[in-house]
């Protein structure tokens, strides 16, 4: 199934129109960067891979009721994640590990998922970005596949961040990289969903 341009643009809209949450005033100025040339990456993130949009909300039962309606879809189920570092699981934020709860709910898009997350108190990539900037789009997310680690070098290579996050799971991770500075959002790099 092809991606819903028109649903992609209005979410993306949506997210950036949102009422300013009251840390968004606190936003150094806008600086213009003209020398900084990026060349192609050996292993591009590949638009046919594209599979989330990660929206941090506050109130994940009043968002999903909201998406639930807009699309014309039954209600969405609400869980709880628990993240905890493990050494057969770790999961880490800003290198170091790190345990955090978030409410998720995954709203099914044909080729790819919107992703709601509530996060707790405790530090975590989208409790930074809740308190910086209420709600809003967190992520997108790529399947890179056997390419993550030449994915994730050729980012650090870039220039970004890879640290933020790292999360593993059975047949999988997630790696969020701090590219909302330069891309105006952040990224997952998963190998496979």
């Amino acid at each position: 199934m092809k991606i819903n341009h028109l649903l992609l643009i209005t979410v993306l809209s949506l997210a950036a129109c949102s009422a300013p949450h009251e840390k968004a005033a606190e936003q150094p100025p806008v600086q213009q960067s003209k020398d900084t040339d990026y060349k192609p990456m050996a292993n591009p993130l590949k638009k046919d891979k594209f599979i989330q949009i990660n929206i941090v909300v506050g109130d994940i039962y009043k968002a999903a009721k909201a998406w639930a309606a807009l699309l014309n879809i039954p209600l969405p189920e609400v869980r709880t994640n628990h993240l905890e570092y493990k050494p057969e699981f770790p999961y880490t934020y800003r290198g170091e590990p790190s345990t955090c709860d978030l409410l998720v709910c995954d709203i099914d898009m044909g080729s790819w998922v919107l992703e709601l997350h509530q996060a707790d108190e405790k530090g975590s990539s989208f409790r930074k970005f809740y308190d910086k900037h209420g709600n809003g789009v967190h992520h997108l997310g790529f399947e890179v596949g056997d390419l993550r680690d030449e994915v994730i070098q050729e980012l650090q290579g870039l220039g970004f961040n890879t640290d933020r996050t790292f999360g593993a799971y059975t047949g999988s991770s997630w790696t969020i990289v701090d590219s909302e500075e330069v891309l105006g959002v952040n990224l997952n790099i998963k190998p496979a969903r």
